[in-house]
């Protein structure tokens, strides 16, 4: 039997492909040649060091995919990392150059040390003990690696984790600089409140409250909190037009939860001309959620205080939220709040636009 021959038929003995009768002749061949005997045991150490690259690979990838997921979110700033999180961050940029190079590689190494078996065949083991020397090397690099991902997660938040927050409402955000709005009944009396949602998790803090049309400005007070670059949503100053179509997003539990329903009154409860009636799918969490037109235009807020009354619930509408806007800017110095009017979601459909505003609405947690 030749070299190539026995080393496929090793291969083979190892994964189980062998056929029983030529199992029994291999077997007792292994009983009576300590050379093949010996390669088997050095092959099937080599498969195994092979399948543990393979491993170190895919969790070389998942930290790349961590890594890529905090960029994406604002919680880490790619372009000023260092050291091994900066490895990381170039890793994930040519990761496409350095699949195609660690391809190669691997094939040449393979090539290279089928040839040492056959040429030297008395060597392989100080060769294995070199390459298992290169892995464990490699693994210390990766737990390292791991551990700078992690404590670069811990750091992503500066909202106290020993702190019982409890699910309030929903907020979004109404200017790119970090303020948000959300019901009053929502915030009311609370010591400390942060936002959370797929971005990030922030401290806020309360900039105005009117509690005669419940609504509430906040705004988010985190060194973490990245602003945004522009908001994808307009806020309507016009009433709703009846039966028009609607859609909301919230957080009734700890994921957002999309809504869809009709304008079915322009009051609210007992004629109450601050707000309007809604016909759609509200729980306790849907407090402070946007209501939006086809268009992308918010129109309302949910009142979770008058939610689902008789089948119905209800909204304080939008215009009002330049009121408070407006007091807000007389009665205290605050910086000036730019409130977007046009809406860059018309004419997409409803998935895209889901897609596109569920980045700009939190979670509302109180204590």
């Amino acid at each position: 039997m030749d070299d190539l021959r026995l080393l496929d038929t090793v291969e083979r003995y190892i994964k189980g492909e062998i056929q029983p009768d030529e199992r029994v002749h291999f077997e007792q061949l292994r009983k009576t040649n300590p050379e093949v005997d010996q390669l088997v045991v050095e092959h099937t150490f080599f498969l195994q060091q092979m399948n543990r690259f393979g491993e170190w690979k895919r969790f070389k990838s998942l930290l790349s995919n961590i890594h890529v997921d905090l960029a994406e979110k604002g919680q880490i700033n790619s372009a000023r990392l260092q050291g091994k999180a900066k490895v990381i961050y170039l890793w994930n940029r040519y990761k496409r150059v350095s699949a195609i190079a660690a391809s190669i590689a691997v094939i040449t190494t393979l090539v290279i040390s089928s040839l040492v078996w056959i040429i030297a065949p008395a060597s392989p083991r100080s060769q294995f003990e070199e390459l298992n020397k290169k892995f464990s090397q490699l693994e210390d690099k990766t737990r390292k690696q791991e551990k700078e991902i992690d404590r670069i997660k811990d750091k992503a938040t500066s909202v106290p984790q020993d702190i019982p927050f409890t699910t309030g409402g929903t907020g979004f955000i109404i200017d790119a600089k970090g303020y948000l709005v959300t019901n009053a009944h929502v915030v009311e009396d609370a010591k400390q409140i942060a936002i959370q949602n797929n971005r990030g998790e922030y401290l806020v803090k309360v900039v105005f409250i009117d509690t005669e049309r419940d609504l509430a400005i906040l705004k988010i007070d985190d060194e973490n909190f990245k602003p945004y670059s522009s908001l994808p949503y307009g806020l309507s100053k016009q009433t709703a037009k009846l039966a028009e179509p609607i859609f909301t997003l919230g957080y009734p539990r700890n994921e957002v939860v999309y809504s869809q329903g009709y304008l079915s009154a322009k009051t609210g409860f007992n004629g109450d001309t601050l707000s309007c009636q809604i016909e759609i799918n509200a729980n306790r969490g849907n407090s402070g959620s946007p209501i939006l037109n086809r268009k992308g235009e918010v129109i309302g807020i949910l009142n979770g205080r008058q939610t689902n009354t008789q089948g119905f619930a209800f909204a304080v509408q939008s215009k009002y939220i330049f009121d408070v806007i407006e007091t807000l800017k007389k009665e205290t110095k605050s910086p000036t709040i730019r409130v977007p009017s046009r809406s860059l979601l018309n004419g997409l459909d409803r998935t895209e636009q889901v897609r596109k505003v569920q980045d700009f609405v939190y979670m509302v947690k109180v204590n």
